[in-house]
């Protein structure tokens, strides 16, 4: 239309019924594309609480841990420790030999049950004690030790007694013991210290998150270590320093297509570098780590180069005008104002390298280990991991164990993006 033409257009008249129509009709097209975004909104939202409340539900009595009181005789001739060698330099490893099994199988008698009462590994609990206090040698005391899963998960109320034998998963003569056990009031239930400080463990009511905990540091600890110094210095030579041709435009499509590789292929390249090729220990957060770092480390040259090109090009005139050269233009001036947005970024792809399970099952973190990690090549697993063999046991129960340690999961989730919030509102910087 030229100008002729527009000049020649009667006015719009804004109060005839066709356009009072347009109008109605264009905010009525508003009116639901604002109702159908709160309606996602809602949606979303909805589905999440749904997802907490359910996780809390079945996962909040897994924090917690049933006890049974016996009455304990810690007898020298069924320990068979010799009083005598219990006062010597050697006293604590010949109370560590003792026969603590024999001795608890004595206590357990007495409750008129031989098997179903304590937990497999409650003589534990016997042998520390005496090695605490040597003194009880040859005495007779009351002791709380776990009880069997059975106990505990009767004590949480997990099971409907209302139903039949067969269909509610416990036999009549358990629900008779542990009532008998209730009233007699050797029973208690509370905080579960071994879920929080024990590693894994064939038993339910023995297994503890501590082990998976420090394996999932130890593995973010080499990935950070790695991926952060080369993913930043990568971004800040691909940003700043690498001329523009047909290599730099090659890698740079690589770094963003590596950056939407499924993880498990990363596990795969580890399986066949760092096991197979390199002969790394199998199952070592080092070996994690180095496989997450690969994972991790486009998502970090990513956010580093929109953090690196938002800081405005008059800083960079400014500094160099002053006679600052290119390295210290950067280093001294680009780089620290970048640093939070390169900070946001290289916590969000922590936080995701946090919860990646694929990747660490390829390199054989799926083990079973019992033992808290002391270094970074000892066997260990990792939380995500935990949770999917915790799942996938037949044991009831794990099912309470495997939503809380879904539950700390998230609450390092939330701690870690939290903090990616703290620093990009404290250092953020708006021009």
């Amino acid at each position: 239309m030229n100008s002729a033409q527009v000049a020649s257009r009667p006015p719009t008249d804004w109060a005839s019924p066709k356009m009072r129509t347009r109008i109605a009709r264009r905010y009525r097209s508003e009116s639901i594309f604002r109702n159908l975004g709160l309606f996602a909104l809602v949606l979303a939202a909805s589905f999440l609480a749904f997802l907490l409340f359910t996780v809390v539900r079945d996962g909040w009595q897994g924090f917690l841990s049933t006890d049974v009181k016996i009455s304990i005789t810690y007898d020298p001739a069924v320990l068979g420790i010799d009083p005598a060698a219990t006062k010597g330099p050697n006293a604590q490893a010949a109370l560590q030999a003792g026969d603590f099994q024999a001795v608890m199988a004595a206590g357990v008698a007495k409750l008129g049950d031989e098997a179903d009462t304590v937990s497999e590994g409650a003589w534990l609990v016997l042998r520390k004690q005496l090695m605490e206090d040597p003194a009880l040698l040859g005495k007779t005391v009351s002791v709380w030790v776990p009880a069997k899963s059975t106990i505990d998960l009767l004590a949480k109320g997990k099971f409907d007694l209302s139903k039949p034998e067969l269909e509610r998963g416990v036999s009549d003569a358990d629900v008779a013991h542990f009532n008998d056990l209730k009233k007699a009031g050797l029973l208690r239930t509370g905080f579960s210290r071994i879920f929080i400080t024990g590693a894994d463990s064939t038993s339910p009511e023995l297994a503890g998150i501590w082990g998976a905990t420090v394996g999932s540091l130890l593995t973010l600890f080499v990935t950070l270590s790695l991926a952060f110094p080369v993913g930043v210095l990568s971004a800040i030579y691909l940003e700043e320093f690498a001329k523009r041709n047909r290599w730099t435009d090659l890698i740079e499509v690589s770094i963003n297509n590596l950056a939407a590789v499924p993880s498990i292929i990363y596990g795969l390249l580890g399986l066949a570098v760092f096991l197979n090729f390199l002969d790394m220990p199998r199952s070592a957060p080092v070996v994690g780590g180095l496989t997450l770092a690969l994972m991790t480390f486009p998502v970090i040259v990513i956010a580093g180069r929109v953090a690196i090109k938002s800081v405005p090009p008059s800083i960079r005139d400014a500094a160099l005008g002053i006679g600052a050269s290119k390295v210290q233009v950067v280093f001294q001036h680009v780089l620290p104002l970048a640093l939070p947005g390169i900070l946001t970024g290289t916590i969000i792809g922590m936080a995701r390298a946090l919860g990646e399970t694929a990747p660490l099952l390829m390199i054989g973190m799926r083990a079973f280990v019992s033992d808290t990690p002391v270094g970074l090549t000892s066997p260990a697993t990792a939380l995500p991991v935990q949770v999917f063999l915790w799942s996938d046991d037949v044991a009831r129960g794990f099912v309470e164990k495997t939503s809380a340690a879904i539950m700390v999961l998230l609450v390092f989730l939330l701690l870690m993006n939290s903090l990616a919030i703290y620093l990009r509102n404290k250092y953020e910087r708006r021009w």
